[in-house]
């Protein structure tokens, strides 16, 4: 019912637990235990403990609190331990969770299709004009998806109505000043239902600055029309939020399934189809990129990427755009200078630097700064290592001196004559320990640069905890 601000604290947590005051543990445990219930109480039904023992009391805390975490994706622990308040401490909407693209218990939906909208008042941040402008986008994208039409009226009943109202606005669904719940909508229906009401004291944009009213509104309007939140990070209907380009958005799968099963297919000749997020453990999965950060490994694929750190069992899947926003979706390769602590990101023959977790300005810049002729338009894969950087283009390797800032000569030479067993195209490739791991389809070969061979091969999806 609502848009999260999904905001990357994973990024500061060593940091900021770091500076910290020391808390006593039982102190800390006491208050994350309050939290949590708290948490439950709101979003997955936690009854009141009033009649209950103690001993009852934690059985449900338990049973609530792997709900939540299974819904989420994180490891069903029952506990409240890091990863779950991490993620009850992101903002977030006022209603229950649901799953899959689920619909709103009950199932209901408009009786008619040709539906009517209201816009009963503005927000400060933007103009009449803009606020119509984006309201009408949102809606537009719900309509190709399926037979309804929504119509703009500006006076007397609407179906649904929209407002940008502050804190208490007598509705018992109260907001809480910025950053905090964004907007709600009601389920179809009578009076109330359908409308939607937006947090007037958030900073509304249309770019990826706070909040996009566009991607916002979108998200609320699937709840006005009957949809609950769904458990694919990648559909509108998640109940995260992350900037994505309203320019070229498009509706993902999961959210074109949830609108047709309430209302039936489009009336377009054509149906229309959307984006699909990748699953970790599909078989067929190969990875567009990878490269390390600081430890943690990062795989890319089309506009999400994969996030997995050495000391924990999950691995998160993010969009690109959540972390940063100004990188294209489809990185085609990617590599960590560990002597300069950057990371070069590369799409077409275009590249762009982040110095720690930090996009640096200037960027992107062109390939030829590297060396490369205009006959290479595309770079598959990189590494670096030993003062070197490798770069995969179809079959060649190319081999770049970090220090001169130029390549070795008698470059390139064929990839299977560099690294023998590697007789692949290289899709990405990174290095860990002594090792190069070359990734090429769904497989993926160990090769030891001490002993100059594969000495290892299995399936790419091994690296995302799929068995």
């Amino acid at each position: 019912m609502l848009f999260l601000k999904a905001l990357p604290f994973l990024f500061l947590l060593h940091t900021l637990l770091a500076k910290a005051s020391p808390v006593p543990h039982e102190h800390l445990e006491e208050k994350n235990l309050k939290i949590a219930e708290n948490y439950l109480k709101k979003f997955y039904h936690l009854p009141s403990n009033q009649y209950r023992s103690a001993k009852r009391n934690e059985t449900m805390i338990t049973e609530k609190l792997k709900e939540m975490q299974r819904f989420f994706g994180l490891a069903e622990t029952g506990k409240p331990d890091a990863a779950t308040m991490e993620m009850m401490g992101r903002p977030r909407c006022g209603v229950p969770d649901s799953g899959d693209f689920m619909l709103t218990p009950g199932s209901p939906k408009w009786t008619h299709t040709n539906l009517t909208y209201r816009i009963v008042n503005y927000p400060s941040w933007l103009s009449m004009t803009t606020v119509r402008k984006e309201i009408g986008r949102a809606f537009q994208l719900w309509s190709v998806a399926s037979p309804l039409t929504f119509t703009e009226t500006s006076q007397g009943e609407a179906d649904i109505n929209i407002g940008f109202v502050p804190r208490d606005h007598g509705d018992n669904s109260p907001f809480d000043g910025p950053n905090g719940i964004l907007a709600h909508a009601f389920q179809p229906g009578p009076g109330i239902g359908g409308d939607t009401h937006f947090d007037s004291e958030e900073t509304w944009t249309q770019d990826s600055e706070n909040y996009n009213l566009f991607l916002v509104a979108a998200h609320e309007f699937g709840h006005s029309l009957g949809l609950s939140h769904s458990t694919d990070p990648g559909a509108l209907m998640y109940p995260n939020y992350a900037y994505r380009d309203p320019s070229t958005y498009s509706l993902p799968q999961d959210d074109i399934n949830g609108i047709q099963t309430l209302y039936g297919p489009s009336n377009n000749p054509i149906q229309p189809t959307g984006p699909s997020t990748p699953t970790a453990c599909d078989p067929h999965l190969r990875f567009d990129a990878i490269t390390t950060l600081r430890g943690e490994i990062y795989f890319f694929k089309d506009k999400y990427f994969w996030r997995r750190h050495p000391q924990l069992r999950q691995v998160d899947l993010n969009f690109i755009s959540l972390f940063w926003p100004f990188l294209p979706n489809g990185l085609q390769a990617a590599y960590e200078d560990f002597d300069r602590d950057q990371v070069f990101l590369f799409k077409g023959r275009q590249y762009w630097v982040l110095s720690g977790y930090d996009l640096q300005q200037g960027y992107p810049k062109d390939i030829s700064s590297f060396g490369f002729p205009s006959s290479v338009q595309a770079i598959d894969a990189a590494v670096s290592y030993g003062g070197k950087t490798y770069f995969f283009i179809n079959k060649e390797c190319w081999r770049y001196d970090n220090q001169r800032g130029s390549m070795d000569p008698g470059y390139p030479k064929s990839i299977g004559s560099t690294f023998p067993g590697i007789n692949c195209r290289v899709d990405a490739v990174f290095l860990q320990d002594s090792f190069f791991l070359f990734f090429s389809g769904p497989q993926y070969f160990a090769f030891n640069l001490n002993s100059h061979r594969v000495t290892r091969v299995a399936r790419s999806n091994l690296w995302l905890n799929c068995t």
